[in-house]
């Protein structure tokens, strides 16, 4: 589903060259839900940008469902984008003068869907994320548990091969991110590939793989290892050891 060899990132200015990602190398196949993790800085957001097709990259391949990217102009990528990608944010980004309805209909709009194709597909999405019932209310009439539903109702909306999610619980309690995260599970159960990055490591465990982003550098980790940041070799070591 998306596979990146040796790319590499670098943002420039007339004084200084900075190095977002070096030597980047992932491959996540289809229905795969992977977790991304580390610290500030480390090039997290910056990759989840290049694989939205939000951002280009200095150098190296980056295919995505079969397609090169590189060399893409604007108009192609925003049709890749649009067929093949879903986004879910920390913020929500819910327009708060519309209901939940109409906030799922704004992106199917650009994308030029008729009306019944996209009653069709928000009373679809909605129903998936269990808020059918309130479709007519208000973001400010929701939990934030419930907005983030409704971001996510958008997003699946478009029928997405890879959502890619950016800090989706960051700004909820424990209850409802644990909540969120069940929901996630659930759509990646019915074939849908998550890429989702996250700084709660009781949730990046709980997806089939997680990536550790360092330096700009990617190196998977085994699942079951007991902290999120020990390698695979140092997990055997340390098993041989005890």
């Amino acid at each position: 589903m998306l596979r990146m060899n040796n790319l590499s990132k670098v943002y420039r200015t007339h004084m200084i060259e900075t190095h977002a990602l070096r030597g980047f190398e992932i491959h996540v196949k289809e229905g795969e839900f992977v977790t991304v993790t580390g610290p500030s800085g480390s090039g997290k957001t910056t990759f989840l940008n290049i694989a939205g097709l939000l951002e280009e990259f200095s150098d190296g391949d980056y295919f995505l469902d079969g397609v090169n990217v590189k060399g893409m102009n604007d108009n192609d990528r925003s049709r890749l984008r649009n067929e093949k990608l879903g986004f879910i944010f920390q913020g929500f980004n819910l327009i708060p003068d519309l209901s939940l309805f109409d906030n799922v209909d704004v992106p199917l709009r650009y994308r030029g869907f008729n009306a019944a194709e996209r009653k069709r597909r928000i009373e679809e999405a909605l129903t998936q994320v269990g808020l059918a019932s309130r479709m007519k209310h208000y973001p400010a009439e929701l939990s934030g548990g419930q907005q983030q539903r409704v971001a996510i109702a958008r997003a699946l909306a478009g029928y997405p091969k890879l959502l890619l999610a950016d800090e989706p619980t960051g700004n909820l309690d424990t209850h409802m991110a644990r909540s969120v995260m069940e929901l996630l599970e659930e759509i990646n159960a019915r074939g849908t590939t998550i890429l989702m990055v996250t700084h709660d490591p009781e949730l990046a465990v709980r997806a089939q793989r997680n990536v550790h982003i360092i330096d700009g550098q990617v190196s998977d980790l085994v699942r079951q290892s007991p902290s999120l940041y020990q390698t695979e070799s140092e997990f055997a070591s340390n098993s041989i050891a005890a």
